[in-house]
């Protein structure tokens, strides 16, 4: 691309690097001028202007972008029309952004002309929120930095933004008493869990108040497999501290399976969790009983996206995995 100081009478086709707006004309920057539009700076007294000329191995701005924006865009994902160099995401459904964080960073290091940003790995989106934006910098970006993106954007064989939606969960709540536990402190935690559900499109359609013994876990769990459940959540009434503790006995006791004790996520650090016939069982730590987001939240919000959270997901959510200060 060639840009710099051109003579008024070889504008014709240019682009125009800065707004002019004097005696009568007023054209924005980035406008491809015209003969008649030569003709008006001429007249206004213009002798020579700032400008861009694309070569053969330029492509323009808004073509790039576009080109780009298409080719990141998973599932999920609505491309708004090119405007200044520039191609938005937005999420189409309420859900979590799946963002290849690897990828992004490569594409970004191609060359300065091509840059993409993109909300955090997994943060949550309502519809249409805006998930990413694709920005050519200059009016032109080389052919070969396009390709190279393109080829960037093919690897891995998946997309390098895209939402995951939330699916609607069914969802059953086991919760553990000790001599002294107050029926009021269960309750709350109810409301605050049903809370956490229905924002997720998700509904609670079982609760079982069982004595903080393996047996009486089991026995819940039971009951609440034939009441249809996708996820099972136990709130122990004593916080869990090693995964051979009452509630992950309870687990095992019922037919289930222990995956994974503690994650690197703070409030949370005590979650624990598991399978039973195939369905995920989380252990929850006290502060799921809280409103306020933790790594209770980190979790749930995966799994209602439909999205793995074994043993490599949670050691991987150390980096940002303090959500406030101990």
């Amino acid at each position: 691309m060639r840009f710099g100081e051109t003579p008024i009478e070889e504008a014709t086709g240019a682009i125009l690097a800065h707004s002019w707006r004097a005696n009568g004309v007023n054209f924005a920057k980035g406008r491809v001028l015209s003969g008649d539009d030569v003709a008006k700076l001429k007249a206004a007294g213009a002798e020579s202007i700032i400008a861009a000329r694309l070569d053969a191995e330029d492509v323009h701005e808004d073509e790039a972008a576009a080109t780009l924006a298409r080719a990141l865009a998973g599932e999920g994902i609505e491309v708004t029309a090119p405007f200044t160099g520039r191609c938005n995401h937005f999420a189409r459904d309420a859900g979590l952004a799946v963002v290849d964080h690897a990828r992004i960073d490569a594409l970004n290091e191609l060359d300065e002309s091509v840059t993409v940003a993109t909300l955090p790995p997994f943060a949550r989106v309502e519809p249409r929120q805006m998930v990413a934006t694709i920005k050519i910098i200059p009016y032109a970006a080389p052919r070969t930095a396009v390709q190279r993106a393109l080829d960037v954007a093919k690897e891995a064989n998946q997309p390098l933004v895209s939402v995951a939606p939330f699916k609607a969960m069914r969802a059953g709540l086991v919760q553990t008493r000790l001599p002294g536990t107050r029926d009021k402190v269960l309750d709350k935690a109810v409301g605050t869990t049903t809370k956490r559900l229905t924002s997720l499109g998700s509904i609670l359609v079982g609760e079982r108040r069982v004595a903080h013994q393996a047996e009486a876990i089991a026995g819940a769990l039971a009951e609440l497999k034939g009441e249809g459940c996708d996820i099972f959540l136990i709130a122990g009434a004593s916080a869990i501290v090693d995964r051979h503790d009452v509630v992950p006995a309870g687990i095992e006791e019922a037919g289930g399976e222990v995956i994974h004790f503690g994650m690197p996520v703070d409030p949370g650090n005590l979650l624990l969790t598991a399978r039973l016939d195939g369905k995920p069982v989380l252990g929850l730590p006290g502060c799921a009983k809280s409103p306020k987001y933790n790594g209770f939240d980190m979790v749930l919000e995966r799994l209602a996206a439909g999205l793995p959270v074994g043993r490599a997901e949670i050691v991987r959510m150390g980096a940002g995995g303090l959500l406030a200060e101990i």
